[in-house]
């Protein structure tokens, strides 16, 4: 992947954009501060399929696999989701919230929505991740890292402890670039 770059909205240039409604204005006052790491696969341990995209769009059929009936009224997005083979997607511009983090806490900081960017990768607690997304993964990182005053990367577990197990066991923390510039 080539070097990544952020207009004036936060929108990565050169990256598909998908608009999701699942998002609105950061309060005032709040800048981006954090990173925060998820997992996702829909359906459940399956990879490749729209299931994300339908979900962050709010287009899941809740008939199409049986996991969805209990999903698709949910209201849920993430800035950026990174498919197994590399394809960075963005639904949110950095500059406004994404609906990633629910309930959540980070050095004594609650909503960490407010104040953060999710990035998404397509995988489960259950397997490793591709060397393509943590490429990927790493770029992004270093693009976020020169855009906003980042001082922290966590995974969603961190800020949402007993409630959320990802990125996951099989994430490994040592191929990232946890200090971006």
């Amino acid at each position: 992947m080539t070097i990544i770059h952020f207009d004036q909205n936060g929108i990565a240039r050169g990256v598909r954009f998908i608009h999701t409604p699942n998002c609105d204005s950061r309060p005032e006052g709040s800048p981006v501060e954090l990173v925060v790491i998820h997992n996702i696969s829909l359906p459940p341990r399956e990879f490749g399929g729209n299931g994300v995209i339908e979900l962050f769009t709010n287009h899941l059929d809740a008939n199409a696999h049986p996991y969805y009936r209990e999903i698709c009224r949910i209201r849920v997005s993430a800035h950026f989701f990174i498919r197994r083979n590399g394809e960075l997607i963005q639904f949110v511009p950095c500059t406004q919230r994404a609906w990633h983090a629910g309930v959540s806490c980070w050095q004594g900081r609650e909503n960490c929505n407010d104040f953060s960017i999710g990035i998404e990768l397509e995988g489960s607690d259950f397997e490793a991740f591709e060397a393509a997304q943590y490429k990927v993964l790493n770029t992004l990182l270093t693009a976020i890292g020169q855009t906003y005053p980042i001082s922290g990367i966590v995974g969603h577990s961190d800020i949402s402890p007993g409630r959320k197990t990802d990125p996951g066991p099989f994430f490994d923390w040592e191929r990232i670039n946890s200090n971006p510039p």
